[in-house]
């Protein structure tokens, strides 16, 4: 570490100090130290910054990552009843969308033709779907586009493809991986504890089920995402005994690419609109820096990337997590429905034009990657095409902050 950020950690209580300490010496960092350093004050968040931006900086290099993709929601009717969604209609809602195999094709070669090397789709759980759709969506854009990255479908659409098909989650992702899956997201993972998910879910699918479906996945040959979604009726204990949790998974099978902490939305859940009183608005901002940051401590050797959601922060907060532990800013993706329905305002796309702008205020390396994390290209010193947003801002420009306040520039170890 630097004299900076070893003058830091100084500063810092002393449980703090003691867990950093062991943390820097290599010891691997326990699910209650975890919860300490997630309920330490405020004062201590410079010292947990520096040592998690060291780890990156140790783990990363200088390169900040994104991949250029495009989020494809092929129907948000869902029954599922999960009370934070407001993604989720009923068949004869207003605004409730199904979009045939030809217009999700349709897309996927939009955004191929933009520059995407990836897809990513997900939707609600249909009650008329039958299980065998979502192999027919990989086969039909396997057929169009050979060379294009599928990353798709949720643990709890696995759940529900598998019972509709009435196959076992091995036969059932042995042959979605037949027809073309490349890789899944880990989301629906919420927090991996039995009483907040019966809270959130009404746990129709358990700390269990999703643990299952997702080591299940790796055990294939399917490699994954992980996430946590917080900020709502959740607090330090479950944050860290949910990372550990993940770590777990990891040792096990080592199938994770990233992390990325989801900030939940309040705005229009339900969640948060029909009890106000019990459930929070939403991450304060020191939490949302303690999530990246930490997470960074407590999966170091185990998950080398940590993902920030700029669809949930907006630009600007996540450039900031950049000096908190983060390598890895996300996907354009071009379209983007679900932190939408919730509330968030933070648009839709974000091009790859500005993602290397972003990435350079805080003096770091862009660099586009693949969804498993294989460099495509380094922006050093050239520039990715420039392609207009796909979706009309209507005079909005997430990078606007840039103009009105340009971020210090900070080199990475300074």
């Amino acid at each position: 570490m630097t004299h900076r950020a070893m003058r830091t950690l100084l500063t810092a209580s002393t449980a703090t100090q003691d867990i950093l300490n062991r943390c820097l010496a290599g010891n691997e960092v326990s699910e209650k130290d975890g919860i300490i350093l997630f309920s330490a004050p405020e004062s201590d968040m410079p010292a947990i910054a520096s040592v998690a931006d060291y780890l990156r900086s140790k783990t990363n290099g200088d390169a900040v990552s994104f991949v250029v993709t495009r989020n494809i929601n092929f129907t948000n009717i869902c029954y599922m009843g999960c009370k934070f969604c407001n993604f989720a209609k009923r068949i004869e809602d207003v605004g409730a969308q199904w979009l045939d195999i030809d217009k999700l094709v349709e897309r996927a070669v939009e955004a191929w033709d933009r520059g995407a090397t990836e897809v990513c789709i997900q939707g609600g759980l249909h009650p008329k779907m039958k299980g065998t759709e979502y192999r027919n969506i990989l086969l039909a854009l396997k057929a169009r586009l050979p060379d294009l990255h599928i990353h798709a479908f949720s643990p709890f659409e696995i759940w529900y493809g598998a019972k509709k098909s009435k196959l076992s989650y091995e036969a059932f992702l042995s042959d979605l991986k037949n027809c073309g899956l490349d890789s899944m997201p880990g989301t629906a993972a919420e927090i991996l504890d039995t009483e907040i998910r019966k809270q959130l879910t009404k746990n129709k699918l358990s700390t269990e089920q999703w643990v299952e479906i997702i080591t299940t996945a790796h055990k294939v040959g399917i490699p994954t995402t992980c996430t946590i979604m917080y900020g709502h009726i959740d607090g330090p204990k479950d944050w860290a005994g949910h990372i550990c949790k993940l770590r777990d998974i990891q040792k096990q099978t080592g199938g994770f690419t990233e992390f990325v902490p989801l900030s939940f939305v309040h705005t229009d859940s339900p969640l948060y609109t029909e009890n106000p009183e019990t459930v929070r608005p939403g991450p304060t901002a020191l939490e949302v820096e303690k999530m990246h940051a930490i997470s960074r401590i407590l999966l170091h050797r185990w998950i080398d990337n940590i993902q920030v959601s700029w669809t949930k922060l907006g630009a600007e907060f996540a450039t900031e997590m950049l000096q908190s532990g983060v390598n890895d800013l996300g996907g354009t993706l071009m379209n983007e429905s679900i932190s939408r329905a919730s509330g968030a305002l933070n648009g839709q796309e974000i091009t790859a034009t500005e993602m290397v702008e972003m990435i350079r205020t805080v003096g770091r390396t862009p660099v586009q990657r693949n969804t498993l994390y294989q460099v495509l290209e380094t922006y050093l010193h050239k520039e990715p095409t420039d392609y207009a947003p796909l979706v009309d801002r209507k005079g909005q420009n997430p990078l606007d902050y840039l103009a009105q306040e340009p971020m210090a520039i900070e080199q990475a170890g300074a």
